[in-house]
């Protein structure tokens, strides 16, 4: 942007105000946010799990594969429109096959598509076989809220989880993101997440932690997060659900054993005498 703006001066030839705006936006806020989207981003949201590291290598390596191809398929249209138009090549020569270019042709697809599969395999098998887990939680789809529910040897509670309308939002809380009730986990902790529904189907994503899962009534599917680094990071439902849909978001707040430890007694002497209101770590 400072480069734009002394070009502008230097030739007395005022840069647009709009291109000025891009180039502030595009260096400001191209990347992505860490647990959120952020504006004008281009790029996926910061991976905090292992899994999500993965996805965004494979993401990445896609990305060159693809843009490999598509310059090479360039490269040889303009090598066919240069050379083999009626201007240049009034006579062209007449055959039906090429059996090395046929051959060619085949393998080269193949050997791509080997290359893309194998950590293409190797990821699926991240996301599928769950380690050893040390929190197991529950999460209940509704139109248009969760539940969450820890098991006995975290407290044996649950609560509700619903987005704060935008007119109640406090400073720093994200509009159509932010919920009353924050799912509160401990940093480096594998966390089984089973995942079913109510009423509909939903979907658990949350993209930063590479998390996506659909939630089925009467079926009960699992995932798997370890997050590397304490944050709030935000999901939503991800499949169409109903009129609420835009209105389901998903915050899980990761914090330290110290305080993971803190918040659970916490909630579980206010759970436990009916406070289905209580206001998570966020508030503190």
């Amino acid at each position: 942007m400072r480069g734009l703006a002394a070009v502008a001066r230097a030739t007395a030839a005022p840069v647009p105000a709009t291109l000025l705006a891009f180039a502030a936006l595009s260096g400001a806020s191209a990347q992505a946010g860490v647990g959120q989207p952020s504006p004008w981003q281009i790029s996926l949201q910061t991976p905090v799990t292992e899994v999500a590291h993965a996805m965004h290598d494979f993401h990445n390596l896609l990305l060159w594969i693809i843009g490999l191809i598509v310059a090479f398929v360039a490269v040889l249209l303009l090598i066919v429109v240069y050379r083999f138009n009626e201007k240049v090549n009034p006579n062209p020569s007449r055959f039906s096959h090429n059996s090395l270019l046929e051959v060619a042709w085949t393998v080269v697809p193949v050997l791509i598509l080997v290359v893309i599969a194998v950590p293409s395999f190797k990821l699926l098998r991240q996301q599928l076989v769950i380690p050893p887990s040390d929190i197991t939680v529950k999460v209940t789809a509704h139109q248009w809220y969760w539940t969450y529910d820890y098991p006995e040897d975290q407290g044996g509670f649950g609560f509700d989880s619903n987005y704060i309308p935008e007119d109640q939002l406090q400073e720093g809380q994200p509009r159509l993101l932010a919920v009353d009730n924050e799912l509160v986990l401990p940093v480096n902790k594998t966390v089984r997440v089973q995942v079913t529904a109510a009423d509909v189907i939903h979907a658990f994503a949350l993209p930063s932690f590479g998390l996506k899962i659909d939630a089925i009534p009467g079926r009960l599917n699992e995932t798997w997060f370890r997050a590397e680094r304490e944050g709030v990071y935000y999901g939503q439902c991800s499949l169409i659900c109903g009129q609420n849909h835009a209105f389901m978001p998903i915050a899980i707040r990761i914090v330290s054993e110290e305080r993971y430890a803190e918040w659970l007694a916490e909630a579980k002497t206010r759970f436990a005498a009916g406070d289905g209101a209580v206001r998570l770590a966020a508030s503190r």
